[in-house]
């Protein structure tokens, strides 16, 4: 890491607002970018009840969370230069809305083409949410107090995927499938009314883009011919592959096969989540001794091993559950280690286009993950299939890392380590 300067560093707009003012902004963002796992991982304990009810197969179902996943990534490849062009309160309300619009309509969806379509709709709606969020951090504050800031915002994004099962779980105790939706419109008014009384308007006039649709383009483009940044950008998104064939595939893996309950399944999801969340929070430590390209590149070979004993055990039905879960939660826990550290390496390169460069990372890491969700049905929706995702998305990201990246000849010294928010 580099030296520490004697000199004092520039105070950041955020730090000089009143503590009052600033904790409640710091509040709601960190609500805000919690709306995406809950959107994702509040129904996960229905999925198999949604399968009888709407008398269609586990494969169908889990396109549902391909389409939250698929809306996550355009929205945020639309609202990130968006926002940068009209400011950061427009797109956000209007997202916000989206997302509650949608989840009224998923209520009464009569069919699952339609709440597969309302899916696309919640996704794009949490994903200005979070792109918003995201960039009224880099607009308040700079170096280490954004980087503390996202490591609280991390933790707050750590915990959603832990409650969100459990809240589904206690809700159908209640009502149906149908009445998690209803919860998730009632947070989504809340944090509505929340982000339009809260936060300001934080992207000046004279700082606003205003190159257009073209400018848009030339700005991917230009990351795109960064050979290292969009290998990065793939290693975390197939690091989210890994994680993402775990959350379609695990309800009906602990469900079906291994006979949970609705509720045990949602402190069996919470125990990998524990497992993802400490790891990010580990990382932090483990940063003021090795360097990000260090400690990605040795979670991503453990995760490798992991993964290919996850595999053997899933396929020999050898140990039972404990042999499952097990290496399943050290997977998850190399995740926790891989993407931080890839998304801090890969947005370090271009500051000069941030917010840009996130949201194509974040379009990467859940265009993705929609593409892994849904194989774990087609493979045949057991412990095998969803070992196999999960192993083969650990093994094309090590590929990427090691042929595409080559993490050793990366400068070692990248700036203030950015904590990535991730799912």
């Amino acid at each position: 890491m580099a030296e520490t300067s004697t000199l004092t560093p520039p105070v950041s707009p955020g730090e000089r607002l009143p503590f009052g003012r600033r904790f409640r902004i710091v509040l709601v963002l960190g609500f805000l970018t919690a709306l995406g796992p809950l959107t994702i991982d509040m129904y996960l304990p229905a999925l198999p009840t949604i399968t009888t009810d709407l008398q269609t197969n586990a494969a169908a179902v889990q396109l549902t969370l391909t389409g939250t996943l698929a809306g996550l990534a355009f929205g945020q490849l639309l609202v990130g230069p968006l926002s940068d062009a009209i400011g950061r309160r427009r797109p956000l309300l209007a997202g916000i809305a989206v997302h509650v619009l949608a989840s009224i309509l998923c209520v009464v969806a009569p069919n699952l083409a339609v709440l597969g379509t309302l899916r696309v709709l919640q996704g794009l709606g949490a994903a200005a949410a979070a792109v918003v969020a995201m960039a009224i951090v880099r607009d308040l504050f700079d170096g280490l107090a954004a980087a503390r800031l996202f490591s609280r915002l991390m933790l707050v994004v750590g915990v959603a995927p832990i409650l969100a099962p459990t809240i589904g779980g206690v809700a159908l105790n209640w009502t149906s499938w149908r009445g998690v939706f209803v919860v998730l419109a009632v947070i989504g008014v809340a944090m509505l009314g929340a982000a339009a009384f809260v936060l300001p308007e934080t992207l000046s006039v004279a700082r606003r883009r205003s190159g257009g649709v073209l400018g848009t383009v030339r700005d991917y483009g230009r990351l795109f011919t960064d050979r290292v940044y969009v290998g990065l950008i793939l290693v975390t998104g197939l690091a989210m592959a890994a994680l993402f064939a775990y959350v379609s595939g695990s309800s009906y893996v602990f469900q079906d096969e291994y006979g949970m309950s609705e509720q045990q399944f949602a402190l069996i999801f919470a125990g990998g989540a524990v497992g993802l969340i400490g790891a990010t929070q580990i990382n932090v430590r483990l940063l003021r001794r090795w360097t990000p390209q260090q400690i990605m590149s040795f979670a991503l070979v453990a995760g490798l091993g992991f993964g290919l004993v996850l595999l053997v055990l899933a396929a020999t039905e050898a140990g039972g559950l404990a042999a499952i879960l097990v290496p399943l939660w050290l997977v998850l826990t190399m995740v926790g280690l891989t993407m931080p550290n890839a998304t801090a390496l890969a947005l370090s390169r271009h500051g000069e286009a941030a917010g840009t460069a996130a949201a194509l990372l974040g379009a990467v890491q859940f265009g993705v993950g929609a593409l892994a969700a849904p194989l774990v049905g087609v493979l045949g929706v057991s412990a095998t299939a969803m070992a196999v995702v999960v192993f083969g998305g650990m093994v094309a990201a090590g590929l990427v890392c090691f042929v595409v990246v080559r993490p050793g000849r990366l400068p070692v010294e990248q700036g203030e380590p950015v904590l990535a928010v991730v799912h």
